[in-house]
Parts: structure tokens; sequence; C-alpha cells
């Protein structure tokens, strides 16, 4: 799929490999619809990239609230080709902690954010793409997930999120074997260890810790090198129904 003059949804659009997403996309030609809860940062950067960016206020686990997001960028654009999924938490606990088992809540509050969201948007932006007018190869649309090294080799305190990220990494094939008589096809990012705000509040000395983990290169992933494999993606139509890492060969330890 040829980007420039497309239109794209992405979640968790206003920060970290979201934002680096939207502006590689919007660079390239693309029209970009940026979706996050964080309405004063969604704002502001969506007044940064300019005319090709649009912000929308949704929280992806609110099936209302995406639905009308999705709407409207259809509505505004003319039509929706891909959406990319970023939005996502990433929290710590152990099954047993100090104070006791895992909180219920709390591991619910990951599924429901990091897999079921990123199937709310599947499901939702695939609806929007299946009626447009395919390409020249049958494409209609392209749907790309976040998981995380997380979904193989989780560790200590994060089976919550481990336990979501493996879901995604389960959906993608399916997802993509059902989607292919609409020429959609479904793709999933699983990164390693990136600059994003959550690593971002880390001290200096854990940073520095984490990128010594990694093989080559021995540094933290940048944000950019996400959304440029987005792009090859999106460019690149044999790829569908696969899961990429993106994580400098590292494998994570127990912790």
């Amino acid at each position: 799929m040829e980007i420039a003059g497309k239109a794209f949804f992405v979640t968790g659009g206003a920060s970290g490999l979201g934002a680096a997403t939207a502006r590689r996309l919007a660079r390239a030609g693309g029209k970009v619809a940026i979706c996050d809860v964080n309405a004063e940062q969604g704002s502001r950067f969506a007044r940064e990239i300019g005319p090709a960016a649009l912000f929308l206020a949704a929280d992806v686990t609110d099936e209302g609230e995406l639905e009308r997001a999705i709407g409207t960028a259809r509505a505004q654009f003319g039509a929706l080709h891909g959406a990319v999924s970023c939005a996502g938490i990433a929290p710590g606990e152990r099954v047993i902690g100090r104070n006791g088992p895992h909180g219920l809540g709390s591991f619910r509050r990951a599924i429901e954010i990091n897999l079921v969201g990123t199937f709310n948007v599947l499901r939702l932006a695939a609806q929007a793409m299946a009626g447009n007018t395919p390409d020249r190869e049958g494409e209609r649309g392209i749907i790309v997930n976040t998981a995380s090294v997380a979904a193989y080799e989780g560790q200590i305190g994060q089976v919550a999120y481990s336990a979501s990220k493996a879901g995604v990494v389960g959906l993608t094939l399916p997802a993509a074997r059902e989607l292919a008589r609409f020429g959609i096809r479904v793709m999933t990012i699983a990164p390693g260890i990136f600059e994003t705000p959550m690593v971002g509040s880390f001290t200096e000395e854990l940073q520095r810790s984490l990128a010594a983990q990694i093989p080559f290169p021995p540094r933290l992933g940048r944000p950019d090198e996400y959304a440029a494999l987005v792009e090859h993606i999106i460019t690149n139509t044999m790829l569908n129904g696969e899961v990429i890492r993106l994580d400098g060969a590292v494998r994570m330890a127990p912790k």
C-alpha cells in the first residue's frame, strides 16, 4: 500500500511509539488521526504535525468512544486505510507479593487495555476498511498491532503484561486469515526495550542496565525505528499474519 494520500488511525498517538509513527506517516504524505486519552498533549501534537493530522480523544477500551473516533476520522478523511495500535500500559506486580496475591483488578486492567483495546481497534478499523475500493493488488487496508518481547520472555512481575501481549501475538494470524477475503492485512510488531515515556521514568542506572542487555546495537530502541518498521510493513504487501521482533537480539532474563 502506498502511504501518500492514505488515511491512518494511530492509538496512543500522542507520545512514544505512536507519536513517532504518526509523525513518520504524515511525513510520507499520509493523513493521520491521532487517538489518545491525553487530550491536551494530543491536540498540541496534532497542531505540530499540521493539516495532515487530526486529534481524536478516545479510550480504546470504550466501544462507543472508539467507534465515534474511527467514524470521525473516516468522515474527515473520506476513508480509512490503516490502523496502528500503540496504546497500552506496562504494570509490574508479582503473583505473590509482599501484600498478598496479585490484584485481580490490576490483571484485568492490563488485559482490558492491551488486549481487548487492541482487538477493539482491529474489529472497528477492519469494518471501516472493508468497504474501501481495492488497489491494484486487491488491498483495502492494513492493521498493525503492538505486542512486546515480554509475550515470549516475560520477566518476574510481568505476568499481567506478558499475558496481555501474548494475546496480541495469538490473534495476529487468525485475524489475518479471516480478513484476507476483504483485502485487509494484519501484522504485529513485538518491540524490545525502547525509549518511551515509561522507560524514561526509570533511573539512569536502570536504563543503562537495560541497554547493556541488548547484544547489538547496545542501546535502547528509538521510537522512529519502530515507526520505520510500520512504514515498511504498510508498503510491503507480502507482509501479513506475522509478528516481527524489533529488539536488537535481546532475550530477556527472568529479572
